[in-house]
């Protein structure tokens, strides 16, 4: 009996300091979103951090005028305008990357591929690829240290996220200052424009800060998620070559890529994109199996009870995407990568409002998720009509969480263009991306 007693003050022990560590993690990790927000903006931007939210601090609280002029940024007639140029930069992108003699690191790529996207189609900045180059290093080195502790010593991962922090808005001030005199010969509006124009309309003119504050902001937010997504769009393509040829056949019979296997000319289109069923089939279960996030936290706004659990009005909760995919009832065979179960015939994601949300949930649910897979469709079009790809290791790598979902070693591959065509760069790519849409 003593030993049983002794056994069940152990487990309680235990169990209290379990509930002590999660209790301490979550207000740790909140906090350290907060300062995450803090750290991209400066001390004289007044533009609002949102509470018990992962949301941007550009977004704001729910109803705020930014709400509207972010559902203008990511309207059907602004990604009409963005897809031109998304589908350059991804074409000028492949190409580089069969053009290299050696294997690359995917996931270090997507993350420049994403990253050049934000500047050239979102931001409408006209940055040479040198400078674009050395601001992609910088942003890379703000990005790695967005997570230190808010301790400001030298040679701290702080002070050096805050030098990288002013390196950058350097640069975007440069770039933002030229675009606000260069607007001749333009026939489109990019995220940049409508915010500057929108916060005009609503008598709330933005200084140079708040801008450089917004733009570094928008580009967080099409940057590492994007390119985590891409990473596993790829590797589940290199995994399930079925797939692949699954994708080419409904290219074809759409006309998009030859029956001799070479792509169409022309640029896509929106309605073109989304008579792809097939292809809206693999970007959801690359988003159901592989979602960049693991959840988000949110305010609960009144109380209710869970499962005879009170939770109080007030509390930061957090919800699990993950967990909800993987315990969703709805889906078959969790584990296994099968596009096919949101086909017509299957949709197995039709019953039920939470079984399936890669971009959260509700008012906060993502405000670029339309963006994300505008992207997402274009990469895999382009993947299946103009390159030819194999794993350059023996094995596929293994997949970390942190800080999103992505391959420990970036996965390794090796890019072939389907021609000899397709591995040249073309020089008039610039003068292209720099041109009206």
């Amino acid at each position: 009996m003593l030993f049983e007693g002794l056994d069940l003050v152990s487990a309680l022990a235990t169990l209290a300091a379990c509930l002590v560590s999660v209790t301490l993690l979550l207000a740790v990790s909140q906090q350290l979103w907060q300062l995450r927000w803090a750290a991209t903006r400066d001390k004289s931007c007044k533009l609002p951090i949102p509470k018990g939210s992962m949301g941007f601090p550009l977004i704001g609280e729910t109803g705020h005028w930014l709400l509207q002029v972010f559902s203008k940024i990511f309207s059907h007639e602004a990604l009409e305008s963005y897809l031109p140029k998304i589908q350059l930069v991804i074409q000028d992108t492949l190409r580089a990357w069969s053009s290299h003699p050696e294997a690359i690191n995917v996931y270090q790529e997507a993350q420049k591929l994403t990253f050049r996207m934000a500047i050239r189609v979102l931001l409408g900045f006209s940055i040479p690829e040198e400078d674009l180059g050395h601001l992609f290093e910088v942003y890379q080195q703000f990005v790695d240290n967005v997570f230190s502790l808010p301790v400001d010593l030298p040679f701290s991962g702080y002070r050096r996220g805050i030098q990288a922090r002013q390196i950058l808005q350097k640069g975007l001030e440069k770039a933002i200052r030229e675009k606000l005199q260069c607007t001749q010969g333009k026939d489109y509006s990019d995220a940049l424009d409508l915010l500057i124009e929108s916060s005009k309309e609503h008598g709330k003119e933005m200084t140079m800060q708040e801008l450089k504050d917004g733009t570094l902001e928008l580009i967080f937010a099409a940057y590492a998620t994007t390119a985590s997504a891409s990473t596993s769009l790829i590797m589940q393509l290199l995994k399930h070559p079925t797939v692949l040829e699954k994708l080419r056949d409904e290219l074809r019979a759409h006309g998009i890529l030859h029956s001799g296997g070479c792509p169409c000319e022309g640029t896509l289109r929106l309605d073109t994109l989304s008579g792809l069923r097939y292809l809206d089939c693999v970007i959801k279960e690359v988003m159901r199996l592989f979602t960049p996030i693991s959840g988000g936290y949110r305010t609960v706004l009144q109380t209710f009870e869970l499962d005879g659990f009170q939770i109080p009005k007030g509390w930061s909760v957090m919800y699990s995407i993950r967990d909800t995919h993987d315990t969703a009832p709805v889906f078959k065979d969790v584990n296994v990568f099968d596009p096919d179960r949101f086909s017509q015939a299957r949709s197995e994601d039709k019953d039920g409002r939470f079984h399936y949300l890669p971009f959260g949930g509700g008012v906060r649910t993502c405000l670029g998720k339309h963006l994300a897979k505008l992207f997402l469709k274009v990469l895999a079009v382009e993947l299946a009509s103009t390159s030819r790809f194999e794993l350059a290791t023996r094995t596929f790598p293994r997949i970390t969480l942190v800080p999103v979902l992505h391959p420990v070693d970036g996965l390794s591959v090796k890019f072939f263009g389907l021609d000899s065509n397709q591995n040249k760069i073309l020089p008039e790519t610039e003068a292209m991306l720099s041109a009206t849409v």
